[in-house]
């Protein structure tokens, strides 16, 4: 079976970009996806990144300015803007919808994309439980039963065992996928995840030294 095993933010940008994308790439070989939202922050900071609020202005412009922009017209998605409205929010009980119903299968695959395109297409406030019961609603849920059991102890405890998970890989950020223990970080290397379900790319060869100088 094959199989790519899904890191993400509910809220994540670059997630979005290639939501659509990785769903035909899933369909076209058979592959399995194995859905493991994640708490973001912790997991990017752990690594090393800055917080958000840290960067610089140039590289905010670049990397979640310039760069949506330009993958948003490649990809062929809308986007309402580089930064929603409702972008700086908890996104533990959106990530808990998408855990209620599993960790894969065409009903989590559905909500995990329904999310990212309502934020990032809708402005939608993913946060708030009123917007979060209409999505449920337009995906042939019972808003009620799906919003407890995502705010519940089980979805929780999972949402926080994705993110231990993710940290323990190495995880640099959102979205990361992993295909037989290969790691691959951003939407921009998803031409690379569907080589790698039919042609698994060579084994490294190094490990680089710690970071001491300048580097390459």
């Amino acid at each position: 079976m094959k199989v790519i095993t899904y890191y993400y933010s509910a809220h994540s940008a670059f997630a979005y970009l290639g939501s659509a994308r990785l769903a035909q790439i899933c369909a076209a070989e058979g592959a399995v996806l194995l859905h493991r939202p994640v708490p973001l922050s912790p997991v990017v900071e752990a690594q090393g990144s800055l917080a958000f609020r840290a960067r610089t202005q140039a590289h905010v412009d670049y990397f979640f300015g310039r760069e949506i922009e330009r993958w948003a017209e490649w990809r062929g998605v809308p986007v309402v803007s580089f930064r929603p409205t409702f972008h700086d929010a908890d996104y533990s009980l959106a990530s808990g919808m998408i855990l209620a119903l599993g960790d894969r299968g065409a009903q989590v695959d559905a909500m995990a994309h329904a999310l990212l395109q309502a934020h990032w297409r809708d402005d939608a406030d993913l946060s708030d439980r009123a917007t979060l019961a209409a999505l449920a609603v337009g995906l042939g849920h019972d808003p009620d039963a799906l919003l407890a059991r995502a705010a519940g102890p089980e979805a929780q405890a999972q949402f926080d065992a994705n993110g231990a998970e993710a940290l323990a890989l190495g995880v640099m950020g959102s979205p990361t996928y992993v295909v037989d223990g290969d790691m691959f970080y951003g939407q921009d290397r998803l031409e690379m995840v569907e080589r790698a379900l039919t042609r698994p790319f060579a084994a490294p060869r190094w490990r680089n030294p710690p970071v001491d100088g300048d580097g390459i």
